[in-house]
């Protein structure tokens, strides 16, 4: 590295780094995987991606122990994601061992931006399918091509752990109910980006989204999932249109460590007034307390946290999962994987 990079106060960014990765689907078959040094893609003006959104996308990351190891945090999961998200979208499923040691290969090489213990910051992986046929009729690409990136990011929380408000708007659908909303498309954050602009616009950090058909019970928080705490129960929405998030299905087994019943149920708006904390969960954050939501349509405030603090077992989920990652605390499941 020609200057030493300011770990501390890495913005959650795109940086340039040192390789990335890719592999090309071509004859019914994975090619060999390719290390490039290039930040561009060579793409035909007709490739399905461009017309006909035939994308997906995963994001996982690495942390770098108080023992100098690096570890990725659930890599396996993210490969069966990723699979799945092909399927929906009729492309070709990347198996599971090419993934991994693609995902390997590129941490491996970009070793040098995976940043120190202690700084908070990570190394934020971007696995990424398109498809690459020249073709204008609406059918899947015959070809596809994969390619991971990776970039170091700084803490999602830059003035810290803080509770945000969130809004709801009933004339945002993030998905269909029976469209895309369960597979990580780019399509779908697209879709949320009117709706993302305009919370933003009104002091809000993101809206809360009701189920597309109903509009009576909470989906999605943004790019996020949504969690409830409940006079001790962990509670999250269930729905098909929700992408199922490997950060709350990881806090969901940390919460019954904890001895917490968690329910995957149907949240009635009306619920929101009983709830104790609230929090936005995903990779990037890992998770975002809510203090206050308010919905734009029936004047209601939920007034979730009375102190403007954290509560305490969003707090406790947050710091465990951290310490997972970290390696902090013991990673009793098997989440990491050590890269040697």
């Amino acid at each position: 590295m020609e200057q030493e990079l300011d770990w501390k106060n890495l913005s959650f960014g795109y940086m340039p780094t040192d390789y990335n990765v890719r592999c090309r689907y071509k004859d019914g078959k994975w090619g060999e995987i390719e290390v490039s040094q290039s930040e561009m893609v060579n793409l035909h003006i007709a490739a399905t991606c461009l017309h006909y959104g035939q994308e997906i996308f995963e994001g996982l990351k690495a942390f770098r122990g108080k023992d100098g190891k690096i570890r990725i945090f659930r890599l396996e999961e993210n490969a069966r994601r990723i699979a799945n998200s092909a399927r929906g979208l009729l492309m070709a499923p990347i198996p599971e061992d090419l993934f991994r040691e693609m995902v390997l290969k590129v941490v491996k090489l970009n070793e040098r931006f995976v940043p120190p213990y202690g700084s908070g910051a990570s190394l934020y992986i971007r696995p990424l399918e398109i498809g690459v046929s020249a073709q204008v009729g609406v059918k899947p690409a015959s070809e596809y091509l994969f390619i991971i990136l990776v970039s170091p990011v700084g803490p999602y929380f830059k003035t810290g752990f803080k509770p945000t408000n969130i809004c709801i708007m009933r004339q945002y659908d993030r998905v269909a109910p029976r469209g895309t909303g369960m597979w990580k498309v780019g399509g779908n954050y697209a879709a949320s980006l009117a709706a993302g602009e305009h919370a933003h616009e009104l002091g809000y950090s993101a809206v809360l989204y009701l189920d597309p058909k109903e509009k009576k019970y909470l989906d999605e928080c943004g790019p996020a999932n949504f969690i409830a705490i409940k006079d001790g129960v962990y509670i999250t929405p269930k729905s098909d249109s929700i992408l199922p998030s490997i950060t709350n299905k990881s806090l969901m087994q940390l919460a019954e460590d904890m001895g917490m019943k968690v329910e995957c149920r149907h949240i009635p708006v009306e619920e929101l007034a009983e709830v104790d904390e609230a929090a936005a969960v995903g990779t990037a954050a890992v998770a975002s307390p809510v203090g206050r939501i308010d919905d734009l349509d029936t004047g209601i405030q939920y007034q979730i946290l009375k102190d403007g603090k954290p509560g305490p077992v969003v707090t406790k989920l947050y710091e465990t999962l951290r310490g997972i990652q970290y390696a902090d605390l013991p990673d009793t499941h098997g989440w990491c994987t050590v890269v040697e």
